[in-house]
């Protein structure tokens, strides 16, 4: 290895470390404000798979990589009591779906913590993330100059999977409240976009429990996963 090739390694060493740092310095909201009208309604995160909860198991696989997680959702928050996550509710009515969700954390998140700029949010319904999903979707987010990133695969895009700029917040109220935008792919095609992939085998990672055949085939999954 030549002095220079030497030398590159060690700086995309450094790099790495750092984004890998800057990336744990992002908060995590994880998104349980839906009805879950398709399991006869109740909470979707309170689920069990293999002896434990999808909460449970969402919450193990983000808390190492987030500075912190909060809970978005809706109703009595003493029925989370036990996660010991903080509760914040959507502030837009009429459940307006996961951008609600998003923009209550980033309102929050100026409020409590104004040092920080970028969230993250993920489905509480999903117990199989990756372990490195902050850090890669921050790679991307900087190395493309974006304001919003995203995460994908098997081809489909998880919109609701990503990392949000703070100081958009005013701007997703206005399209929320004013212009009556749901889709989350509606809202953020207004930026620029980093999209991050994910393999699929043995399993894709964005997986999520929406019916009760959702529930059996994560209890299948949850073994090749290690449980």
């Amino acid at each position: 290895m030549t002095e220079a090739t030497s030398s590159d390694a060690r700086a995309t060493s450094r790099d790495a470390r750092a984004t890998s740092r800057d990336a744990l310095a992002i908060p995590g909201v994880l998104l349980a404000g839906g009805l879950a009208r398709r399991m006869g309604g109740g909470d979707k995160p309170m689920r069990q798979i293999g002896g434990r909860t999808i909460l449970e198991r969402v919450i193990a696989r983000l808390k190492p990589q987030c500075d912190g997680l909060i809970l978005n959702a809706n109703g009595d928050p003493a029925r989370f009591a036990s996660f010991g996550l903080r509760v914040i509710a959507d502030t837009v009515e009429n459940f307006p779906g996961p951008l609600a969700g998003i923009l209550a954390a980033l309102d929050w998140t100026a409020a409590n913590r104004p040092e920080v700029s970028w969230v993250l949010s993920a489905a509480a319904d999903c117990p199989f993330l990756p372990r490195d999903l902050v850090a890669r979707l921050y790679e991307a987010l900087v190395k493309e100059s974006a304001q919003l990133a995203v995460a994908a695969s098997d081809g489909q895009s998880h919109p609701v999977i990503g990392i949000w700029s703070v100081g958009l917040r005013d701007e997703l109220r206005h399209a929320l409240v004013v212009e009556d935008v749901r889709k989350i792919d509606r809202w953020t095609a207004r930026y620029k976009l980093a999209t991050v992939t994910w393999p699929t085998t043995p399993l894709d990672p964005f997986f999520n429990a929406n019916t009760m055949d959702d529930i059996a085939e994560a209890e299948r999954l949850a073994a090749l996963d290690g449980g």
